[in-house]
């Protein structure tokens, strides 16, 4: 048997008819950047999320760099998040010419240490970037609280976690900025790249909308306005197509980006988001099946916070001898994941931050022990059977 660590022909197959369908008629309109089915999406998640704004992009990346410039972050200030994430949080610090401050993280949920983040704040910090590792809510009541004291903002970077929730209320509305991904292994993947800003703030919302068309056009002017306490009648362009001409878009205003979200990527997931929280509730099913058979073996499991819903984007175990298991698992047929094998303050690229091995030592016992197996929610019962009868 063959068990991938994500099966995407799976959840294809699934909704084979619908997609193809959504596909095809985004085809045939010939309407392919931005236009309705980007404006569906966007309001279709911003109901879904309960917030005020959607602003989708090109991916889950470029995200994070327009919500930390649109946030005002710039160079020489220093933004405190997670060593134990994907490069891509540490990264879009960087891109703005931000200095990410890395802070070690908590042993059992994976997600920042929040005792450990005020010792960290200097007069240069300006934003608090937790990352709701592999699914679960950090500890955002906590982080807030500091945040509100030292006057900070906070991006949640929400990748990983569409659809979990934080006593009660929804991630990606705990903080002052969220950003999400659709790269096609995220619990909400489209069949490409795409990502997702969201906020309840008005003028982060028109400026990361004018940032990811180069600064253009209505948006263009409105963020200019707003960023120069400019009082005036904003140009618009009743009924322009900008896949074909749009005269706006050569009115610049802000120097920006072109990271936008396909049209197609849009429409297929407008189909998807209505099985987000199925497939997350699966996940959850298969979790409890994993934890129950595991619960006396080497294996640790992952600990789940009473508070929180979990959405399991990975399913992760430590273990003493994770090499010599994944090779067994590999051997038969099972694909496994490293997440992460070098924390991000040991990454080359940061060397000339200072941070040496020791500095995080949470991240680094963590980055030597973890790994992932299946857990996407098309799995059937035997391929679980299977898994489980290779692991114990």
């Amino acid at each position: 048997m063959n068990i991938p660590l994500i099966d995407l022909k799976a959840q294809y197959k699934s909704l084979e008819e619908e997609l193809n369908q959504a596909a095809l008629e985004v085809l045939s309109s010939a309407k392919y950047i931005m236009g309705e089915n980007v404006i569906e999406f966007e309001k279709d998640f911003a109901n879904y999320v309960g917030v005020k704004h959607a602003i989708s992009v090109g991916n889950g990346t470029d995200a994070l760099v327009l919500a930390l410039k649109a946030m005002g972050i710039k160079e020489g200030d220093e933004v405190i998040t997670t060593p134990f994430t994907f490069f891509a949080t540490a990264e879009a610090i960087s891109a703005v010419g931000a200095v990410p401050v890395f802070v070690d993280v908590d042993k059992e949920t994976f997600n920042i240490d929040v005792t450990k983040i005020e010792e960290k704040i200097t007069n240069k910090t300006k934003a608090i970037v937790p990352v709701h590792i592999f699914g679960q809510a950090a500890d955002m009541d906590e982080i807030n609280a500091i945040a509100k004291k030292h006057n900070l903002l906070v991006l949640e970077d929400a990748c990983q976690a569409i659809g979990g929730k934080y006593k009660g209320r929804n991630i990606g509305t705990l903080g002052d900025v969220a950003c999400f991904s659709f790269f096609p292994t995220k619990n909400l993947g489209c069949a490409g790249d795409g990502g997702m800003i969201v906020t309840n703030n008005y003028d982060i919302a028109i400026i990361a909308r004018a940032l990811r068309t180069h600064g253009s056009g209505e948006n263009g002017q409105k963020a200019y306005n707003l960023l120069n306490n400019i009082t005036e009648e904003v140009k618009t362009a009743e009924g322009a197509d900008d896949t074909v001409y749009n005269p706006l878009k050569y009115y610049n205003y802000l120097i920006g980006y072109n990271t936008r979200l396909d049209a197609i990527q849009a429409a297929l997931l407008r189909v998807k988001l209505k099985e987000i929280d199925k497939w997350n509730a699966k996940r959850r099913e298969i979790v409890e099946i994993y934890n129950k058979a595991l619960q006396n073996s080497s294996y640790v499991t992952p600990a789940c916070r009473e508070d929180v819903e979990h959405v399991y984007h990975m399913y992760i175990l430590q273990s003493e001898n994770r090499e010599e298991t994944i090779s067994k698992l590999s051997k038969a047929g099972i694909a496994t994941g490293v997440y992460y094998p070098v924390p991000l303050h040991l990454q080359k690229v940061y060397k000339n931050l200072g941070y040496k091995e020791g500095d995080m030592p949470v991240a680094e016992y963590l980055s030597h022990r973890t790994f992932a197996i299946p857990v996407y929610p098309e799995l059937t019962e035997d391929q679980i059977e299977y898994i489980l009868s290779h692991l114990i």
